[in-house]
């Protein structure tokens, strides 16, 4: 997470950017304060690259998986991500998951629930700062603003510029595209739910369901106001996830930390200081990592709520090392046990003071001796604890989706009459009887009955003649419902209420299911 390089090039001259932080310290604040608009200016390297890739791949995933198809046979549809809600089915790739079923959707909440907690407490807000929607949205946004304005010092320009014909065919252009990009993001969200290329016909030509239209429109909105106007004040007020990541956090977590015991006490111009023996740190003070934040924050007055740990500060901070020849990891990513043991040895006993000859050598470079990031940072038992966890439920899922069977049966008993005397003394009971055929393909089931001696079983729409089992066809994905009538002749009845099994088996793939039921009885 962090590096040391040593300079390849002469040091540069630094120029300090004219920024303060528009989110600071929030404890002299209200509760509440309108947002003052933020010009991010672009950063460079190679956390910014990681955004970028993260950014493609989590916007391909969304846009472009409701388009991808998957061969499931002529009866079941061949989207390969579908939530059907009309036929009440979750498609996802080669599983199907039926209502009943949820446990397996809850499951992979939990699941990611778990897994979010693993990566706070390794990284931090490392969601908030690479995949969190309202981040992802947010930096296209800014990548449209900028295409079009230009970076920090045009936007603020252009902010602060009377309004000509120029300016208002920037801002159209830009609101323009916005909206596009949020419509397309409402779009897509829809065709996870049908179809997509039936919708998308549909949509287009004015015949798709109302719904349709207005859940484009909410998303939309949502999007464009997110995204476009609101931004980082989604993240400070409106998400709770800030608020919850403190109870996430140890002092072995992983989090963006300006390093003071390096930087201060901060200054300008240090070899003329080091001249009139004035001792300085590494820090310059020219608020590049002031200037890059998206947050509007200044990370060098602490943690703070507001910081999303996206990083573009440490690349900001490591290309201003780099032209001073200094080295790199100012600010970096690092613990708070990290942080106290090198406090402790850059401070001077019993002073508190940092003594900036405690921490760098004759030449500028950090000492040795100053820990760095180390991979021992993930092996500690919280992160043991959380892994296991989400490793135990996926096991679990994975073997209740190899083990479960496709097919189902459920008996409910006729109330009213419980039982009925026929003319030759025999009894007779009816059930309602469902069989479910949860694999997409037509089966032939066999439905019988065991334990019950002498009883036979009658399908009205099924066998003429009364037997001990009937072979019941069942169309694809579909559940079939039956009235069965169970008789059992006068001279073998049971004295009282018997129980006995209904049971269906397809002989194909050898799945069975059963269903205890109750066969009633006059009293007499």
């Amino acid at each position: 997470m962090s590096s040391v390089s040593e300079p390849t090039r002469p040091p540069q001259e630094v120029g300090r950017h004219d920024v303060e932080p528009v989110n600071a310290d929030p404890s002299d604040k209200p509760l509440y304060e309108g947002r003052k608009k933020i010009f991010p200016k672009r950063a460079n390297g190679r956390f910014r690259q990681l955004k970028w890739i993260i950014m493609a791949v989590t916007l391909g995933i969304y846009y472009l998986t409701p388009w991808l198809r998957w061969d499931r046979g002529e009866y079941a549809p061949d989207q390969a991500v579908l939530i059907d809600m009309a036929n009440r089915r979750f498609y996802f790739f080669m599983v199907e998951i039926w209502p009943q079923e949820f446990f397996f959707v809850a499951g992979l909440l939990v699941m990611a629930g778990i897994g979010l907690f693993l990566v706070t407490s390794i990284a931090g807000r490392a969601w908030c700062g690479y995949t969190c929607p309202q981040t992802v949205w947010t930096d296209l946004f800014l990548v449209i603003e900028r295409f079009i304005e230009g970076d920090r010092n045009a936007r603020i320009r252009l902010e602060d510029a009377p309004w000509t014909f120029g300016k208002i065919a920037k801002r159209v252009s830009k609101h323009a595209i916005w909206i596009v990009i949020a419509v397309a993001t409402g779009g897509a969200w829809i065709f996870y739910f049908a179809d997509a290329p039936t919708l998308a016909d549909q949509f287009i030509h004015g015949e798709a369901p109302t719904v349709a239209y207005m859940t484009v429109a909410v998303l939309t909105a949502t999007t464009y106001v997110f995204g476009g106007l609101m931004r980082e004040q989604v993240c400070i007020y409106m998400c709770p996830w800030p608020r919850i990541q403190a109870a996430m956090l140890d002092e072995e977590s992983l989090t963006v930390t300006y390093n003071d015991w390096r930087g201060e006490p901060r200054g300008r111009g240090k070899k003329r200081k080091a001249a009139a023996g004035v001792k300085t740190g590494d820090c310059v003070d020219c608020n590049a990592c002031v200037v890059v934040c998206p947050m509007g924050i200044d990370i060098r007055d602490g943690q703070q709520m507001a910081c999303i740990t996206c990083a573009l500060c440490i690349d900001a901070c490591d290309d201003v090392m780099d032209k001073l020849g200094r080295d790199r990891g100012l600010i970096s990513y690092a613990t708070l046990a990290d942080y106290n043991t090198n406090m402790a040895m850059a401070t001077e006993p019993g002073t508190g003071r940092i003594d900036p000859d405690r921490v760098h050598t004759d030449d500028g470079h950090v000492k040795e001796g100053f820990r760095n990031f180390r991979w021992a940072h993930l092996l500690r038992p919280r992160t043991f604890i959380y892994t296991g966890l989400w490793a135990a439920i996926g096991i679990a899922m994975l073997f209740a989706l190899g083990l479960r069977d496709r097919l189902e049966v459920n008996v409910l008993h006729d109330r009213n009459p419980v039982f009925t005397r026929l003319s030759d003394g025999s009894v007779q009971n009816g059930y309602t009887i469902k069989i479910l055929n949860m694999k997409p393909e037509p089966r032939t089931i066999r439905l019988g009955i065991e334990g019950l001696e002498g009883g036979t079983i009658s399908v009205n729409e099924i066998n003429d003649e009364p037997a001990r089992s009937v072979a019941v066809p069942v169309d694809p994905d579909k559940l079939r419902q039956l009235k069965v009538y169970v008789t059992v002749p006068r001279d073998q009845l049971p004295d009282e209420t018997a129980r006995f099994t209904f049971s269906v088996d397809d002989q194909t793939d050898q799945e069975h299911d059963e269903y205890r039921a109750r066969f009633e009885v006059p009293e007499d």
